[in-house]
């Protein structure tokens, strides 16, 4: 097990509801509900989960890829997404399931975690593939899928402050903004 690899299945499965939400359409609202709740539960806990695992061993040891000159940099642009997609996500909850403005906020949200993902995948995951062993890598996995499995449901979404987080280490509970 690769905690890179666990991220980017976890990315996979975002997709995946994605396009769901969308094929489903304003047909069936019951499944629409369903589905949404799934996403939105995956989109929080996914966050907090690499906010307590992935980020904070980054800042320790990783140097930058690709187009971040730092592991600091790569994790301060991380945490600043998390916060725009958990305000995406506020939005849509915000919206009346189905409707016209819930689908633009949905999209809108879509955008956001999509190009967070690939960010991160171009650099956050290939820093930590070029500068983890493989069991540095494995024993992230197992903490990053414990804290899945115990927030299945979902957490609360609480913003961090991007340079807090950084200046402290990645300990978020230094960081959560008031």
């Amino acid at each position: 097990m690769d905690i890179t690899t666990v991220i980017l299945e976890e990315h996979a499965e975002q997709r995946r509801l994605f396009a769901m939400l969308q094929e489903i359409g304003d047909s069936d609202l019951t499944a629409l509900q369903a589905v949404w709740q799934r996403l939105r539960d995956l989109l929080e806990a996914h966050a907090e989960a690499e906010e307590r695992v992935f980020y904070p061993e980054l800042l320790k040891s990783g140097k930058g890829a690709a187009d971040a000159d730092s592991a600091e940099d790569e994790t301060e642009d991380a945490i600043e997404d998390h916060n725009d997609i958990r305000d995406a996500a506020a939005a849509v909850a915000a919206e009346d399931l189905g409707n016209a403005a819930w689908f633009d906020a949905l999209a809108e949200l879509d955008e956001a975690n999509g190009d967070h993902m690939a960010e991160e995948e171009r650099q956050g995951l290939a820093d930590m593939r070029v500068n983890f062993s493989l069991q540095q890598r494995h024993d992230l996995a197992i903490a990053f899928m414990s804290f899945m499995n115990r927030h299945r449901d979902g957490v609360t979404p609480v913003d961090k402050d991007p340079e807090a987080y950084v200046a402290e280490g990645g300990d978020v509970t230094k960081s959560a903004k008031d």
